[in-house]
């Protein structure tokens, strides 16, 4: 089963810090990103096993909130199909 972090992020360079974060701390992989405001507010989207995910998300909040204000993180496990459509990720089904 996976699960997909969200974490939505002020900053380029907080997001990057926090991506970065994310990424050394547990065995996940980036799916999607999203910039708005010229890089003003950026949201990353990782995808791994839930326990993975939640140490990854915690971690990327961590340091990005050390650069920039976190407006918000998740961890949706097993999400529904469509969930993922929104994203448009390249997710491979499981189920």
């Amino acid at each position: 089963m996976y699960s997909i972090g969200i974490i939505e992020i002020q900053g380029l360079v907080a997001a990057i810090e926090g991506l970065d974060a994310m990424l050394k701390a547990a065995q996940v992989r980036l799916v999607h990103t999203e910039k708005r405001l010229g890089g003003r507010l950026v949201t990353l989207i990782i995808v791994g096993n839930v326990s993975a995910v939640n140490a990854a998300v915690k971690a990327g909040e961590e340091a990005a909130s050390a650069l920039g204000k976190v407006y918000g993180c998740e961890t949706i496990a097993n999400p529904h199909p469509e969930v993922t459509k929104f994203f448009d990720m390249d997710i491979p089904n499981e189920n």
